[in-house]
């Protein structure tokens, strides 16, 4: 692009969906450091939330609809990865009455 042009609306969402990439890399890169299995989860949350927004301005610029549905099905799976991990890390009901009542 020379100086002067207009960007067109495609481009600039392209560069967003690009910086949006490079963001979430950076973060990876911080989170999965962390020693605990919830720092890993973050990482899997901020790839999947990241992915999603590029998915979705990639698939807005290019007016590919097959592009924004895999967002949304990224989005759907990022929602019950969490719930099985919170479900994951709960003690379970025996191990709350043992603490309690030895």
């Amino acid at each position: 692009m020379r100086w002067g042009e207009r960007m067109e609306i495609a481009d600039f969402l392209l560069t967003v969906a690009v910086f949006v990439l490079a963001m979430v890399a950076l973060g990876l890169v911080r989170i999965l450091r962390g020693p605990a299995a919830a720092d890993q989860m973050m990482a899997a949350q901020l790839f999947g939330t990241g992915g999603i927004a590029a998915l979705l301005l990639l698939g807005v610029a290019t007016e590919a609809d097959a592009v924004i549905d895999v967002a949304l099905v990224l989005a759907l799976l990022a929602a019950f990865a969490s719930v099985a991990f919170v479900q994951g890390a709960a003690p379970a009901d025996e191990d709350i009455k043992e603490k309690n009542h030895p």
